[in-house]
């Protein structure tokens, strides 16, 4: 991809349309568009952001030239419609572009998820016209977007808010905190969930958009983190943030519904950045064992190891169909949640596995700094705790299961 060129972007959506009016795309293969859109994104990943990736891991930091060429290229806007900036491609594109980003940097990765899955997802469902004018544009041309949900004594149990916003004339004021947001310190944009009446319990809640630099609004600690350290994770303080009632996002008591649906769709972008990852730490692996020697021979020529690689290929491509399944169905407007939940599920547990079984086949040097899958590693151990626990999306499975 050239500097600013999305003609191949262009031609993809075109072609993608064409087959979407003729008949269904199957669901777990990728059509030749699809296959050389991913191709353009694998090569953009290798070639500009693999060279920075360690230097953003130490810095805990993301490089803005390349947050700056996201941008250029459509991946920070991939569902906005092509007449407000963004790309004009569907849920699906969004997946392959997170899986890609995230088999070289799952940092990189998150920050592209959250801005797509989320955030723009977000606004594309529950924007009103005059909402998704001004914001969309914006989030497709260099506005990163957050999406700030969780709190103190509010993980698993999302809608524990402690986060209140009281009416003020025809607006609102907000009070409170938010914990753990992913592109807190990159954002220009925060979709900021808060209660505004206690006794209606989750139906009390309602999400506010908020821009940075909002009087009273405040970016905290930026958290010190295991893994994916270039994305930024932070507190938020909101002391008296006054919003019009023109940041509302959908109906006033209807946050729950906002996040219920937009984390969903979310779920599905974890399992494609864990699925990133675990198929970039098997690729520094193949080629790393072919050339290891042990023994007077290679140690890819050992049967022992060669069963290690196999086991993990099928558990990767297993993981690929679970999340581009949940990813087609989402796309064709199908039932979905379900599906997002083992994808995730899956996904991230094998991402752990995998990434540790790298970490084991590289020996002593897998143990070092020199090696990428050590990164891997330490950024897989996310995918089983953010955007719904394992133990989460277990019991979201089974609840539907059993009705």
């Amino acid at each position: 991809m050239a500097p600013g060129d999305l003609t191949i972007v262009r031609a993809y959506v075109s072609q993608m349309q064409t087959l979407t009016t003729d008949g269904p795309v199957p669901l777990t293969v990728l059509t030749e568009q699809e296959r050389l859109f991913q191709e353009a994104v694998r090569e953009f990943a290798r070639t500009e952001v693999a060279p920075k990736v360690m230097e953003m891991d130490r810095a805990q930091a993301m490089d803005p030239g390349v947050v700056r060429r996201m941008f250029e290229l459509g991946l920070m806007g991939v569902e906005i419609p092509e007449d407000l900036g963004g790309t004009g491609a569907d849920f699906f594109t969004s997946v392959l572009v997170v899986e890609e980003l995230s088999r070289i940097d799952p940092s990189v990765g998150v920050l592209v998820d959250v801005q797509n899955t989320l955030v723009i997802n977000a606004l594309l469902r529950w924007g009103t016209p005059e909402q998704r004018t001004h914001w969309l544009s914006r989030l497709a041309k260099d506005t990163v977007g957050a999406y700030a949900l969780s709190e103190v004594g509010s993980g698993s149990d999302a809608f524990a808010l402690q986060c209140r916003a009281r009416q003020d004339g025809d607006g609102w004021k907000i009070d409170g905190r938010k914990m753990w947001i992913t592109n807190g310190a990159d954002a220009g944009l925060y979709i900021v969930f808060a209660t505004v009446d206690v006794d209606a319990g989750y139906k009390g809640i309602t999400a506010f958009l908020v821009e940075r630099g909002t009087p009273g609004f405040d970016v905290g600690k930026k958290e010190d983190k295991l893994g994916i350290r270039a994305s930024s994770t932070c507190e938020l303080i909101f002391d008296g943030v006054s919003v019009g009632a023109d940041r509302v996002l959908g109906a006033v008591g209807q946050g729950y519904k906002v996040a219920i649906e937009t984390l969903n769709e979310g779920r599905i972008g974890i399992g494609a950045q864990m699925l990133g990852l675990a198929q970039g730490a098997l690729d520094h692996t193949v080629r790393y064992i072919q050339q290891r020697e042990q023994f007077g021979r290679t140690i890819a020529s050992f049967q022992g190891v060669q069963f290690q690689i196999a086991e993990m290929a099928t558990e990767i491509e297993a993981a690929r169909l679970l999340v581009y399944n949940a990813a087609r169905l989402k796309a064709a407007g199908e039932q979905f949640v379900v599906q997002a939940a083992m994808a995730k599920l899956f996904a991230s547990e094998t991402a752990q596995r995998v990434a540790s079984a790298c970490i084991d086949l590289h020996g002593g040097y897998g143990f070092t700094t020199d090696y990428p899958v050590a990164k891997l590693y330490r950024d897989a151990k996310i995918g089983t705790i953010y955007e719904g626990t394992s133990n989460m999306q277990k019991q979201t499975i089974a609840k539907v299961l059993m009705r």
